[in-house]
């Protein structure tokens, strides 16, 4: 274990991208202790709707409650620890395990064990274990920990006036896309919080201004001019923030509190709208009460596992959910209004296009970073001054896992 001697602004030692064991204590001092992006309530939209999440050891069930908020349970029969819901998503009323047909309210409480006169026990001893769900602006968050870190409270205060406007329960999946990408999740979620690897990603580059992260001191030269046309688009963003309301400013507090956040609204290039290769709107359909298309992304990371990008026409979320120590799911979702028709108000292929392929090509990235992490020969390698998010997200890494082993 060497988190003691970490060496600050370096990349982690290999054992932390490739380690079994280590990976087993990732899980439990981070996926099993702090709140973790499950889904967002366009996914579960009515009572009875849930979905299976599988991350590490971790199986769980995340429900639409009858009282507007969610049950989390995890997804294991009492009977014989078979997995009670198999579909990643679904309706359901009792859950039913297919075994042996034990069935459980959406509550988690036993209220049949088909054993017909061979045995008497008490039910309400074998509920399906409970985890804590906590919705916040339309986003669903869980935690495993018996006691959850308590700050995330404030965290939510931070994020909701942002994200409120964009009014996520009016919202539906238009698409949904999972990968797995071979590579550890501190090596995915690093690879998301700079950009100084971004002329690697041509379609998003038609948008996104590839100047994230940089300073007037950090420019280099080829990317002046597009420095200069994103502080004019960001001058004039911000105008229309003060004229309609709307927050706009940097909340930076990656590595500075235990619910780690980052949030900003940022401009885009070309029309200002979304992500497209002109940067107009991808779907005809405005989002909640909002009163522009022009209002580029509202960008927000929060600590262990997620981010999002929300626009005026649609809005995306990603998810990090490691599967062993080299293996990360990520999965992406494209939100747009509730009355927004595929075909009519937005076409699903260009709506997805510029994601598709920039969540391939990080794949490509994160897979080439893990394959250095197993060589021999691999050292720690420097942050440059464009990746002090970086810096922040394996600070604040590894100060929770000093955190857990006290």
């Amino acid at each position: 274990m060497r988190l003691d001697t970490r060496r600050a602004g370096f990349s982690l030692e290999a054992p932390f991208y490739t380690d079994p064991n280590l990976f087993n204590l990732d899980m439990q001092a981070i996926f099993g202790q702090h709140w973790v992006f499950a889904c967002s309530v366009a996914e579960i939209p009515e009572p009875g709707d849930y979905v299976t999440l599988d991350y590490g050891p971790y199986s769980l069930i995340v429900l639409h409650n009858d009282d507007g908020g969610v049950n989390v349970l995890h997804n294991v029969c009492r009977h014989r620890g078979a997995r009670v819901l198999t579909d990643p998503q679904g309706t359901t009323g009792n859950l039913v395990c297919g075994y042996h047909s034990w069935t459980y309210s959406p509550e988690g409480d036993l209220i049949h064990a088909s054993a017909p006169g061979e045995m008497t026990f008490d039910k309400s001893c074998y509920a399906l274990k409970r985890a804590h769900g906590k919705i916040a602006a339309g986003l669903v968050f869980i935690c495993l920990a018996e006691e959850p870190p308590t700050d995330f409270h404030e965290t939510a205060k931070i994020f909701e006036p942002y994200i409120g406007p964009h009014e996520l329960g009016k919202t539906k999946v238009a698409y949904q896309q999972n990968i797995v990408e071979e590579g550890n999740w501190k090596l995915v979620m690093e690879n998301n919080r700079e950009c100084y690897h971004c002329d690697g990603h041509p379609e998003l580059a038609c948008s996104l201004f590839p100047t994230w992260g940089l300073t007037d001191e950090t420019i280099p030269p080829h990317l002046e001019d597009v420095w200069e046309r994103n502080q004019q688009a960001q001058a004039s963003l911000e105008y229309r923030c003060r004229r309609y309301g709307l927050p706009y400013e940097v909340v930076e507090e990656l590595d500075t509190r235990v619910g780690g956040i980052r949030i900003s609204r940022e401009s885009l290039d070309g029309a200002g709208e979304s992500f497209s290769a002109d940067g107009r709107r991808l779907s005809k359909k405005l989002l909640g009460d909002l009163p522009d298309f022009r209002l580029g992304r509202c960008s927000m990371h929060l600590q262990p596992n997620s981010w999002f990008h929300l626009l005026g026409d649609h809005v995306i979320t990603f998810g990090a959910y490691p599967i062993n120590a080299h293996q990360t799911l990520v999965r992406t979702t494209w939100l747009v209004a509730d009355d927004a028709v595929e075909g009519v108000d937005y076409d699903l292929e260009t709506l997805t296009h510029t994601w598709k392929q920039t969540n391939l090509q990080d794949k490509a990235f994160v897979e080439l970073c893990q394959q250095g992490a197993a060589s021999p020969f691999y050292e720690q390698g420097p942050y440059m001054k464009s990746e002090y998010q970086v810096e922040a997200f394996i600070n604040w890494y590894v100060t929770r896992m000093r955190e857990h082993i006290g």
